[in-house]
């Protein structure tokens, strides 16, 4: 039976939090971290660097914000990180989670105090448990590798199946901090439908070790107990749009939310997962793969259409149902062999095959395009059946954003990239707008992403005296997403970039609600700083 009261428990020993207490409280501050450095170090043999050269890899992450850090830990265990959260609690500095940094909202770039990576969190390695579905798997590794080692250790039956572009350089843990998804439309496409269990290291070292469906809040709260006192911790209750959602910790109106979702997506604002137990699902062996080459975006919204009706609005059924759209040819590397003739737009699909044989599934697939009333030629049809094909298109997938950003560079300026999700009978009226906006700015850009979720990139390019347009035009596709019922973010979080996003679309009120939230567990504000909830 769920409880909402969740008992914490101790990571260190009761003497070694208190000469943790002490000793921070007699250092406070960041200038008295190489102190608070050589006590760790007699005390727990736990490396805390203040080198300015070692530092310097850690004081920004893909998003390019500008940082500062003035030491780095890099713990090996649980015991370690919460030595560094409780030591920097009763020193009042803050303390940043550091991941692959590859994530683009600024989440892992540090205000300044002490970076805590997780890249050293590789033990115990993966384990998985055929029986249950499930594989325990460390924070500190990268997520593609862990999805080989699940793969070896099944022998291919089974499957971690979250694919994010980076899932190369993501690690475990940084994609449970931002829910990152994949190519899969839907929930089942995002971290958090596949999370079965985790340990989480509170701002204060303590320890809360949860399974889904163990601990759910009532009323609105949790209840933290150590022992001695019992604490309520009040959860969000902003409503959030039934769509494919990235944007701020996860909330409840009804104020009964899993512990383990309101941890997953939460960017570290709470606190810290060691470890984790994630469901696998099977492989289904062999896929479908198709590009769809068509002449324009209403020919692309017409086979959406036609797919949703097909499989009765289930698109999760597929892998990958993929858009590039205007302009990405002009950014693809490889975009000959993948378009035909003048056609401007392209849709990329993949589906698990299981009991099918290609050509009956691609048979399907001419039969929807029939029913959303397409001429579409045989050339315009390609079926990547070759892993020489598939990774001629996934270079190709991967080139605009690079392509683009060499363009930017050149000009001195940077990229501007929408991660909005709208409902679906608001996305042509979305389309619409967005495009408008951009062109009667005169700016260039490229659209693309993932078209079974809603969930387009566009990615403004401005020349240095556009800079002031071109925010101001995302600006206002950021406000008509939100009026249409839609989100911010689908998949890039909002980390310290993306906070007036937030505001923009709940509202004052759902910010304070986190802002209760996150006080309860860390009162000085000093855990991922900056995070949704401006400093």
């Amino acid at each position: 039976m769920p409880t909402n009261r969740l008992p914490l428990q101790p990571v260190l020993t009761t003497e070694e939090y208190a000469a943790l207490d002490r000793f921070g409280a007699a250092h406070p501050g960041a200038a008295n971290l190489p102190a608070i450095a050589g006590f760790l170090r007699e005390l727990f043999h736990l490396d805390l660097s203040t080198d300015p050269e070692i530092i310097a890899g850690f004081a920004e992450d893909s998003s390019h914000l500008p940082g500062r850090a003035q030491a780095l830990a890099r713990p090996a265990d649980e015991r370690g990180c919460a030595a560094v959260l409780r030591i920097c609690r009763a020193a009042g500095i803050p303390v940043t989670f550091s991941g692959g940094k590859s994530n683009l909202t600024g989440s892992a770039t540090p205000p300044g105090g002490v970076v805590l990576s997780t890249v050293r969190m590789l033990a115990p390695t993966v384990r998985v448990n055929a029986a249950g579905r499930c594989a325990a798997a460390p924070v500190g590794m990268l997520l593609e590798d862990m999805r080989r080692e699940v793969m070896r250790q099944t022998a291919g039956k089974w499957r971690y199946p979250v694919d994010p572009t980076s899932r190369a350089d993501a690690t475990v843990g940084g994609c449970l901090a931002c829910n990152a998804s994949g190519f899969t439309p839907g929930e089942s496409g995002a971290t958090r439908a596949w999370v079965q269990s985790l340990r989480f290291l509170l701002p204060n070292g303590m320890l809360i070790s949860a399974e889904r469906n163990q601990y759910v809040s009532s009323g609105g709260f949790f209840h933290l107990e150590d022992g001695r006192t019992v604490q309520a911790w009040p959860i969000p209750a902003y409503p959030r749009p039934a769509i494919k959602n990235a944007g701020g910790p996860f909330s409840s109106p009804d104020g009964a939310m899993d512990f383990v979702d309101l941890v997953i997506g939460s960017e570290g604002i709470f606190g810290l997962a060691t470890a984790c137990t994630l469901r696998l699902a099977e492989n289904p062996g062999a896929y479908l793969d198709l590009f769809i080459s068509l002449p324009d975006e209403e020919a692309a919204l017409r086979l959406l259409a036609a797919a949703r009706a097909h499989l009765k609005n289930d698109l999760g059924r597929l892998t990958a149902f993929e858009y590039f759209g205007e302009h990405c040819r002009q950014y693809m590397k490889h975009e000959e062999r993948f378009f035909h003739d003048t056609d401007q737009v392209g849709v990329y699909i993949q589906e698990p095959l299981r009991d099918k044989e290609m050509e009956d599934a691609a048979g399907v697939w001419l039969e929807i395009l029939a029913a959303a009333e397409l001429d579409v030629p045989d050339q315009s049809i390609l079926i990547l059946d070759t892993d020489a094909q598939r990774e001629l298109f996934m270079e190709a997938r991967h080139s605009m954003p690079a392509n683009s950003l060499e363009v930017v560079q050149q000009r001195g300026t940077f990229t501007i990239m929408t991660d909005t999700v709208v409902p679906f009978d608001k996305f042509r009226e979305f389309l619409e707008f967005t495009h408008a906006q951009i062109r009667a700015q005169n700016l260039d850009y490229l659209s693309f992403g993932h078209l079974g979720d809603c969930h387009l990139h566009f990615t403004i390019l401005p020349h240095k005296p556009q800079i002031d347009q071109a925010v101001a035009v995302y600006d206002a596709i950021i406000a008509r997403s939100a009026d249409l019922g839609g989100v911010y973010s689908g998949e890039h979080g909002t980390g310290k970039r993306k906070r007036q996003d937030f505001l923009r679309c709940y509202g004052p009120a759902a910010l304070e609600m986190v802002r209760q939230s996150k006080q309860a567990v860390d009162p000085q504000m000093l855990v991922n700083r900056g995070n949704v909830i401006p400093e």
